[in-house]
């Protein structure tokens, strides 16, 4: 099965999830803490500040936030480059009032952090960079070049020039730090985002499939009735207009094509019952079910069914639950498709649990990811290499996430492994030395009750008045 499109999580348009009205507000409250800071350092702490250069500098962000008020509507989304110059305008007017405010010498040059922790979690990596490139740069600058602090009486209030220049490092490193760490969290949370709705429009898929044979097998089973009335009635017309060979000829095209419908809402009706109709079935009709569609692709596929020692050998009774069969078929695809020439099906059932294992003759889970197969690696392929692997195949490498997260759904616990060590040269024969993944169930957590399955209805009663 191919994995969902979702084009409108790609990691381009991710940026248009940014509202103008949240970085206006952000901008508002950072002038009021600007003002506040201004005012508390001029009244309280008797610094001899240029307040009207400081009021420009606070000034130009008031204007900016009014005119995108006033010209842009509140609903308005930004692009990327939008919201990488208004992060760029936020430092320059930080690093403004730095320059007015003794430099790196005012604790509050800490606040130039917050633009680039913005772009690291809202922008690409390649306008992060340029924000934080930008920020270190006004951050170098404002150390160097800045307008001291002084009191009324003549005080210089400045720091010692070592713990300036650890200031400035400590703002340096927290600018690469908490781009690169916001960047890699919010990439994640973004993956698996991303993947978790895919798996939810493959269960969909799935579910929607599944209620589409049930509408179908009811479809068959209500049109039977009035078909079989018309076929009736033509067969009546037929006998009276034995002397009207054009009306006859009429007639029994009727019946004829009354017959075919019914033929066809019977085949439609079989395959409505066995999806549908049927939500519970033996285990072994279920594995069936999900290797199906990877029968004929060129690959053997080899279904062995055992039963432990003092268990049933009767195949367990399951519920049919669409993310069994799909988190199977992915896993299955997935075998078929990395295998050279077989693949294996193991079923086996306990007492106490069900055990699934899919085993293929090819090359293995690669030995750098074995460690972490089931999270959602969205990446390209390889176009030449993989497209002879996978042909009629375009997904995002989430098959074996969907699949994991499905079963797991269901209450399985999902294993992986290789039948070889992957580094040893392939001369050896390759008999169940690929991927192995096991997927065990607890009895209890899919199987059906049985109590009354099977049971006759007794013996035939004499009705008597």
């Amino acid at each position: 099965m191919a994995t969902p499109s979702i084009d409108l999580l790609t990691e381009e348009r991710r940026s248009n999830w940014v509202r103008l009205r949240t970085l206006i507000v952000l901008r508002w409250i950072a002038i009021l803490g600007q003002l506040a800071a201004i005012l508390v350092a001029r009244r309280w702490f008797d610094l001899n500040i240029n307040l009207g250069l400081c009021f420009v500098a606070i000034g130009t962000s008031v204007i900016a936030n009014l005119i995108a008020i006033f010209v842009y509507p509140e609903n308005k989304r930004l692009s990327e480059n939008e919201v990488m110059w208004m992060l760029i305008f936020d430092i320059a007017q930080l690093s403004a009032l730095l320059y007015l405010t003794g430099g790196l010498n005012n604790p509050f040059a800490l606040l130039i952090l917050a633009p680039v922790t913005i772009s690291a979690t809202a922008l690409r990596t390649g306008p992060t960079l340029i924000v934080g490139a930008f920020a270190i740069t006004l951050t170098t600058l404002v150390m160097l070049f800045h307008i001291q602090l002084r009191t009324d009486m003549g005080f210089v209030m400045r720091l010692p020039t070592d713990f300036v220049f650890g200031f400035w490092l400590a703002i340096v490193i927290g600018v690469i730090f908490l781009g690169a760490y916001a960047r890699r969290v919010t990439s994640e949370i973004n993956k698996m985002s991303e993947a978790l709705l895919a798996t939810q429009m493959a269960l969909a898929r799935e579910q929607k499939l599944t209620d589409l044979a049930g509408v179908v097998a009811a479809a068959a089973h209500e049109l039977g009735t009035p078909l079989a009335t018309i076929k009736l009635a033509s067969g009546e017309l037929i006998e009276e207009l034995a002397t009207s060979p054009e009306l006859l000829e009429d007639a029994m095209l009727i019946r004829e094509q009354a017959n075919r419908c019914r033929d066809i809402l019977q085949s439609m009706g079989r395959a409505g019952k066995d999806d549908a109709h049927l939500h519970t079935v033996p285990l072994t009709e279920v594995i069936r079910e999900a290797a199906e569609p990877h029968m004929d692709r060129g690959k053997q596929i080899d279904i062995q069914i055992q039963a432990t020692a003092g268990a049933s050998q009767r195949p367990p009774l399951i519920h049919r639950r669409p993310e069994i069969v799909h988190g199977l078929r992915n896993l299955i695809q997935n075998a078929v498709d990395f295998s050279e020439t077989q693949v294996w099906i193991d079923v086996q059932w306990s007492r106490t649990a069900i055990l699934i294992r899919i085993v293929d003759d090819g090359r293995g889970f690669p030995p750098q990811v074995i460690g972490r197969i089931g999270d959602p690696f969205v990446r390209r392929r390889r176009a030449d290499e993989q497209e002879k692997k996978r042909p009629g195949y375009e997904g995002m490498g989430l098959g074996l996430f969907i699949a994991k997260t499905l079963l797991e759904r269901s209450g399985a616990e999902l294993s992986f492994a290789n039948g070889r060590d992957p580094f040893l040269s392939g001369a050896e024969p390759r008999t169940r030395t690929g991927a192995i993944v096991e997927v065990t169930w607890p009895l209890d957590k899919i199987t059906a009750d049985r109590s009354g399955a099977g049971q006759g209805l007794g013996e035939n009663q004499l009705i008597t008045e």
